[in-house]
């Protein structure tokens, strides 16, 4: 692991970890002391941690392919004598833990993490990461029992993961736990298997909530100071209580160890997609077609907005469910449904809980004015859409100065074209961005564009929001305006 997680940088930058599953009763592992149930000091968790560690596994993976593109952590080449050597030996058909040689000399790629039971006949939650691609899976109980594993459904927007084990006995399980209740000073504790060690635990503190680390769409994460470490991914997180909590999914660190920031999902995020797995194979979201990016100050200036709150409409798809109700690009969003969009994740989450065909009220922002619009919602689609950015080659080479900006522009289909930027002009633009609307209104040709800023010079405003197509997408930018 190094960096912050993205999906395509999991594997190699970040300790990623699972998600949770389906809702079980929630009864304490141990009773806490009264000093514990106030958030003090503990005198000792080795109650929780006895009755915990039998229902966390290691979860082992065989895929073809270079290491670097399975997830989960590489197996670590462990010293001779070592209680794991031997069984890793063994699982990967007696080649050494770092060996990759496979079948007719193809590289044999192994990964490892971590996962949890979370009912007696079998049910096992862990990271989609530590299993993507794999073509064998195998989990290791805490005694040492081999277990083979069969892949449920999985959900990389999420990280998450369910497997399937067969026992001839009961497993182990653990209780849930609400995540809402957690405060920033909490004590928490992590069970895991990094670095190939299994059954390891840690304990600290809750550092924040609501962390947004760029891994996805969803992101509400724990964040923690108990060592996270590789191969912690699919490790639950305890309260001092023993209830799940939470689940290690990323670190942040320049060397792959713990530095103290571990993040974890929230045990009420989790339940429900796992859920949904189990029921259905797979998590279908609301989509409504659109790409959106934040309000800045500036931004919330430039449209008259007493607030840098809501969602900024950079794209609609028109064909999707926001083009057929209506919405366009400029348009902020504030409420949809029963939710406040204060940020962008709050409509990302609101769009993604609402189920495809439910229908709801959109307030949105638009020419100083707010107004509502209805939508259906429509289903996910299997690839992200994108919207083909106009060809800058095809612009018309009479350029048109723009002062106010420092830029020349030409005309473009659909748009203005730019066609050089003065030393001293806009930095926010580059040659070749194309200029689709001024403010929120669209512009087709660079004449229009240059009117709509000399207004927006003429009306004193301190910055112009342009539309700029950029590399196949579109985003809103405030530009400064400059003396002419």
């Amino acid at each position: 692991m190094t960096r912050l997680r993205t999906r395509s940088a999991i594997r190699a930058a970040l300790l990623a970890t699972a998600l949770i599953a389906a809702p079980l009763a929630i009864q304490p592992i141990f009773a806490p002391s009264p000093a514990q149930a106030h958030g003090e000091l503990p005198g000792s968790f080795s109650g929780l941690v006895k009755q915990a560690k039998p229902a966390v596994v290691t979860v082992l993976t065989k895929a073809s392919g270079d290491a670097s593109e399975v997830g989960g952590q590489q197996v670590p080449d462990l010293p001779p004598g070592h209680p794991l050597r031997d069984f890793f030996e063994k699982f990967f058909d007696g080649q050494p833990p770092m060996g990759r040689s496979g079948p007719q000399g193809r590289e044999q790629a192994r990964g490892l993490g971590s996962g949890f039971i979370i009912d007696a006949g079998g049910t096992i939650v862990t990271n989609n990461h530590v299993i993507d691609g794999a073509n064998e899976i195998k989990v290791v109980l805490e005694d040492g029992t081999e277990l083979d594993a069969v892949l449920v459904g999985g959900d990389p927007k999420t990280d998450v993961a369910v497997l399937k084990v067969n026992s001839d006995t009961p497993l182990p399980t653990l209780p849930w736990g609400d995540s809402d209740r957690l405060e920033v000073g909490d004590w928490v504790v992590a069970i895991g298997n990094p670095f190939g060690l299994g059954g390891t635990v840690t304990s600290g503190i809750v550092s924040a909530r609501g962390r947004d680390i760029n891994a996805g769409p969803y992101d509400d994460f724990i964040q923690v100071d108990a060592a996270i470490n590789r191969g912690n991914s699919g490790g639950p997180l305890f309260d001092a209580e023993g209830r799940v909590v939470g689940m290690n999914t990323a670190i942040f660190s320049p060397n792959g160890g713990s530095i103290g920031l571990g993040f974890a999902v929230p045990s009420n995020q989790t339940r429900a997609i796992v859920a949904e797995i189990l029921e259905n194979g797979s998590v279908e979201r609301g989509f409504i077609g659109v790409r959106i990016q934040p309000i800045t100050p500036e931004i919330a200036d430039s449209l008259g907005l007493s607030a840098d709150d809501g969602a900024l409409v950079a794209d609609v798809d028109p064909n999707g469910p926001a083009g057929k109700a209506g919405l366009k690009a400029g348009d902020v969003i504030l409420r949809f449904g029963n939710t406040a969009i204060e940020e962008v994740r709050d409509l990302t989450r609101a769009v993604a809980d609402t189920d495809p065909g439910d229908t709801a009220n959109i307030m949105v922002w638009r020419d100083g004015t707010g107004r509502d619009l209805g939508i259906t919602v429509g289903a996910y689609p299997k690839d992200d859409q994108k919207v083909a950015a106009a060809d800058p080659a095809s612009s018309d080479t009479c350029g048109l100065d723009v002062p106010p900006l420092g830029v020349t522009l030409g005309d473009e289909t659909e748009g203005a074209v730019v066609l050089s930027v003065a030393p001293d002009g806009a930095r926010e633009l580059r040659r070749g961005d194309v200029i689709a609307a001024v403010g929120q209104s669209p512009v087709a040709t660079a004449g229009e564009a240059r009117t709509a800023i000399d207004k927006a010079k003429a009306d004193h405003k301190k910055s112009v929001l342009l539309l700029v197509r950029r590399d196949g997408q579109q985003r809103f930018v405030a530009v400064p305006l400059r003396d002419a």
